[in-house]
């Protein structure tokens, strides 16, 4: 059953959106960790991990995108009533948010300016898969290694080679969330590395 616009928001909004802020700032300051995020209900195709994160980043100055199906009526209404939040298309937007095949390509979005490296775009990548294999991830907040599964490792590679500038990226399903920051370092985790990352 689909939320109604009215519905599917914060019950208690100071408690629940000071943790869902929690769990994506952990998670952006410690690449490849998995967090929970609860307390949204929003209308399909949107995953509650996403509306918990739209629900916490997002207000009347924070332009969003929504990418393929995720731009639909339902969850425009519900986006619109609980944020306030401007849809604009991808050139604008500060949150983009979709399916990894619905996005792309990278170069349609903002990556921030040497002035002003901040004003570039998030990405909120729903429906991927959260895993500690596949791609190996170092860099700030990582103490030796992270793993996290990636939907391909050349458009992160390449993402990362225009740090200070370039996109920072949220993955979602169902309840949980992991981050990429544009500082993560990214290359392909060998099978023993996965191991390794699996037992600890």
């Amino acid at each position: 059953m689909q939320a109604a616009p009215l519905s599917g928001g914060f019950a208690n909004t100071a408690t629940q959106s000071a943790h869902a802020f929690r769990s994506v700032m952990e998670a952006m300051a410690r690449p490849g960790t998995i967090q929970d995020i609860e307390g949204a209900s929003p209308p399909a195709p949107l995953s509650p991990a996403a509306g918990a994160v739209l629900l916490t980043l997002c207000d009347t100055e924070t332009p969003v995108y929504l990418a393929g199906e995720m731009d639909c009526d339902a969850v425009r209404s519900w986006l619109s009533f609980h944020t306030g939040a401007p849809f604009v298309g991808p050139a604008q937007c500060m949150f983009a948010v979709g399916i990894w095949d619905a996005l792309g390509p990278l170069s349609i979005y903002p990556i921030g300016t040497s002035e002003y490296p901040d004003r570039s775009t998030t990405l909120i990548v729903d429906s991927a898969g959260l895993s500690a294999s596949g791609a190996k991830l170092k860099g700030p907040g990582i103490k030796d290694y992270a793993a996290l599964f990636l939907p391909e490792l050349e458009a992160f590679q390449a993402n990362n080679l225009l740090f200070p500038l370039g996109l920072d990226f949220i993955f979602t399903k169902g309840s949980e969330l992991a981050a990429l920051p544009r500082s993560t370092q990214i290359s392909r985790l060998d099978s023993k590395a996965g191991a390794q990352v699996g037992a600890s």
